[in-house]
């Protein structure tokens, strides 16, 4: 399938280089506003793309294009997936989906309306590891407690230190931890357990009203979830799902799922790893391919009801619902 990468940020060039190792994709355009050509035209150079353009209407009305790649700020997913849904292009719209459950179910809406192809590009849920993950929390009985912790310290917080706020650490992009790492987080407990009863966001609020840590507690029948993201430290990361009759461990950061740890009372622990690329963005890209060829639209629609449950969580976490 030919796609278009809409962008230049730092997800760009990973995301080109998934594609091309998906053998799924084939990126035929990179489109940047004016001031971002060159970058482009690097990129373009890098990754031997044939086209670069700052016309998207260009883009979009190009035939050839199956496909559009959304990897913008956070603050205009919305505005740029629906643009591309108008024009009758299948879209990937990188994590977080929108920053409002109304946006969430109007690109939904509008995509299966259309019977468009419309996916989130979160990438712990396309992995092989997850699927390990989700078979082995069956085994572990009654669920009691869940910790993740994906902390790391941003490449960009020393100059935010110094009041030189990129996109990532600003609230009017929607920028922070809660959207940039918990996502993560919160992909993997919603995706096994659906929507919680009680949510709950203490942070820590930098200079500039970004949360730049924070702890999210979500609540469910029988059990608790502790979700720790941090943009301004390090710390180990894991995912923990604690059951009555053992549990299941991931060691590192809850986006890459590198093992699934299985450890059930009684009998000798187990590990699994079943992904295939070291590089952790490959996977969704494959999946996304073979969806497409397989024309399963029945697993586009349940991929989106993630999407909006997680947007929903995440809104109500940052006050905004």
């Amino acid at each position: 399938m030919n796609i278009a990468a809409l962008g230049t940020g730092k997800i760009i060039p990973e995301a080109i280089a998934a594609m091309q190792a998906s053998k799924k994709f084939n990126v035929v355009t990179i489109w940047a506003r004016p001031h971002s050509r060159d970058k482009a035209q690097a990129l373009a150079e890098k990754f031997h793309v044939e086209k670069i353009s700052t016309d998207l209407d260009e883009v979009l009305n190009d035939r050839a294009i199956d496909f559009v790649y959304v990897g913008l700020v956070n603050s205009v997913h919305y505005e740029y997936a629906k643009r591309a849904l108008d024009a009758g292009k299948n879209v990937i719209l990188e994590k977080p989906f929108t920053v409002t459950s109304e946006e969430a179910q109007n690109l939904i809406d509008l995509a299966t309306a259309k019977k468009l192809y419309l996916f989130e590009a979160v990438t712990n849920l396309h992995m092989p590891n997850f699927y390990a993950l989700r078979d082995a929390v069956k085994k572990i009985g009654e669920i009691k407690i869940i910790q993740a912790n994906y902390s790391q310290y941003s490449s960009r917080y020393d100059a935010y230190k110094e009041k030189k706020v990129a996109p990532a650490f600003d609230p009017k992009t929607y920028g922070g931890a809660l959207r940039d790492l918990n996502v993560y987080n919160i992909n993997l407990v919603a995706a096994l357990f659906g929507m919680p009863k009680k949510i709950n966001y203490t942070a820590n609020i930098g200079f500039n009203g970004v949360d730049t840590s924070g702890v999210a507690v979500l609540e469910y029948d029988g059990f608790v979830v502790n979700c720790i993201c941090a943009k301004d430290s390090a710390s180990p990361c894991y995912f923990v799902v604690q059951g009555d009759k053992g549990f299941v461990r991931v060691d590192g950061g809850s986006n890459e799922l590198n093992s699934v740890e299985v450890a059930i009372r009684g009998e000798e622990v187990q590990k699994i790893n079943l992904n295939n690329f070291e590089h952790r963005m490959v996977h969704e890209f494959i999946e996304f391919g073979e969806i497409f060829e397989a024309g399963d639209y029945e697993k586009v629609v349940a991929g989106l009801k993630t999407s909006l449950l997680v947007t929903k969580i995440i809104e109500q976490l940052s006050g905004k619902g």
